[in-house]
Parts: C-alpha cells; structure tokens; sequence
C-alpha cells in the first residue's frame, strides 16, 4: 500500500537532521507509554462504536507501529520489508487448513497445532512468549489458555464452581488471620479461579471489569452531578440517601427532581 510506504517516508524525514528536534530525540522505549495510550484509544473507539473515530485511532497505532520500524531499520537490525514478510510467512504456517490442504476436526486441535507450531518456530517452553508487562487478567487468561490446550483444564464448569466456592472460603478464613500476605494470597487465588470460570462462559474477563468499571464511573457521575445540581456536597448525605438515588440511577439511567433526599 503506497499510503504505508508514504507514512514511513515522512518518519524517516522526520528523524533526518533537518526533522523535528521531538522525533529524532525518541527511541524504542520513549515511545513504549504513547503506543499503549494509542492502542487503549483504539479500544475507546471500538467501545464507543465510533467508526470515524476508529479509523483515526487506527491511523495512530500504525504511526507507531512505522516509528518503531524506522527505529529498527536506522540500527540495521531489520527492515519493514522483512518484518511484513515475517508476519506474513507466520500466517500461512499457521493456517494450513486454509492455505494448505491440512484439515482440523475442531477448533481444540487447532489450536493445539498453533501451540507445536510455536515450538517448532524457537519457543522452547509452552508458555514462553507471554509478555511480562500483560496486564494481570490478561496474562492469567492466556496462560489457561495455553495450558489448557495440552489437556491441563477442568473437566466442567461445575468443577471450576466448586474451585470458586474453595477459594472464596479460604479468603475468609485468611482474613481472620489478619495476616496481609495470606489474604493477598488467596485474594489472588480466588481472582485465577474466576478467570478460569470466564473461558467457560466466553467473556474476556479484562473487558468484563473494565465494562463494569466504566459502567460504576457514569452511574457515579450522574449521582454527583444530581446532588451538584442542588447545591448539596456528596459527603454531607448520608448513606441511605445515596443508596436510595444509586438504586434510581441504576433503575432508569436517569433521576427525577421528585428522587431528593431529605437533608
């Protein structure tokens, strides 16, 4: 694509010394904390179902993904040629059903030739390859996936319930104990098992918390923005009142004058 080919031109002239003093100061990890706020942007958009949006975002991630091309190719490590062409020889390895005449009689043994693959490509461990910096939930849920194409899986969901039931009891009883290392510990134990409960029932259980975290922060805002409305600090209400609009705000998405809480 020449708008590819273009993209990397204007990189590369903005490194040149006759460039921009910004882009020439920047290497490989100084441009680590943009290309995530890029990539969280591109989630943004698709969350939002904004498709001119996305479109934009998009175009950012691949700037940076160009920057970090340009980078490699100034150190002669490689060039963008060979990285797409990587990627691109990867792709038809790894889809022999589709680009090949092999056939797979579920998506289990599919995946399960994805992970040989992966061994015959230099990994030497099954789960090599998991990046360090993965967000935890993420990382936990990628890390079951793996094992679990090796047979390393509860049998049902029922077992994973009952693990669930398991951990949650020993969370109480190290909370008794007050000890802070205990309780982080079966706290994390708990939260493994419930990633592990999420393949079953197909939810992404990174998405899930942050579906609901934006889901609180709205219903919170319109519960502050009620009580901004009436001129009345949130910390002067007491809790049943707050629970009473909370309870409206959930219901309907939205609160009525008639929903005031008695100062």
């Amino acid at each position: 694509m020449k708008e590819f080919k273009e993209l990397l031109d204007i990189i590369r002239k903005l490194r040149s010394k006759d460039g921009c003093p910004w882009d020439r100061a920047q290497n490989e990890e100084s441009l680590i904390p943009y290309f995530i706020e890029e990539v969280y942007e591109v989630i943004d958009a698709i969350d939002k179902n904004d498709y001119e949006l996305l479109k934009k975002e998009l175009g950012d991630v691949m700037l940076h993904v160009g920057f970090q091309l340009i980078l490699a190719e100034e150190k002669n490590k490689f060039t963008a040629e060979e990285s797409l062409k990587s990627i691109i020889k990867k792709m038809k390895t790894r889809h022999p059903h589709v680009f090949g005449d092999k056939e797979f009689s579920s998506q289990k043994k599919l995946l399960n030739f994805w992970e040989k693959q992966k061994l015959v490509e230099g990994r030497k461990k099954l789960l090599d390859g998991i990046p360090e910096t993965l967000p935890s939930l993420h990382k936990a849920l990628r890390i079951q996936e793996k094992v679990a194409t090796v047979g390393f899986e509860w049998e049902n969901v029922v077992d994973v319930e009952a693990k669930i039931d398991e951990e949650i009891t020993e969370l109480k009883e190290a909370m008794k104990t007050n000890n802070k290392n205990e309780i982080e510990d079966e706290f994390g134990d708990l939260l493994f098992t419930l990633v592990n409960i999420s393949r079953y029932i197909k939810v992404n259980p990174d998405e899930a918390l942050r579906k609901s975290t934006n889901k609180f922060l709205q219903r919170f805002n319109k519960l502050e923005n009620y009580f901004n409305d009436k001129g009345i600090e949130i910390n002067d209400v007491n809790l049943d009142d707050l629970e009473k609009i909370w309870g409206k705000v959930k219901e309907e998405g939205k609160i009525s004058r008639k929903d005031a809480p008695i100062r």
